[in-house]
């Protein structure tokens, strides 16, 4: 049980930065200051910040003319889903 909390507390940091990560771009965007790497935010969609970032992208309407982040994004939560029922039937095994 305390890994499931564990897990719950990661994902939730990773979401956090992730979704800040995209704020903090857009917010530089707009000012025309230098910006965050689309690998960085891409990176924290891959470790678990996939949720964080597609909020972000819906709520600052960042980054959604860029087939990259529109369809990586989704790509993403799909192979995330499909790795935790590969772990979960591994598991029962």
């Amino acid at each position: 049980m305390k890994i499931l909390a564990a897990a719950a507390v990661y994902l939730a940091a990773v979401n956090l930065v992730s979704f800040l990560l995209f704020a903090a771009d857009k917010k530089k965007a707009v000012k025309g200051r230098y910006r965050i790497s689309e690998d960085l935010l891409l990176t924290t969609a891959l470790i678990g910040g996939e949720f964080g970032a597609f909020a972000a992208m819906r709520v600052f309407h960042h980054k959604t003319k860029h087939k990259k982040f529109t369809v990586g994004i989704p790509v993403i939560f799909i192979f995330h889903i499909a790795a935790a029922i590969l772990v979960l039937y591994i598991s029962k095994l």
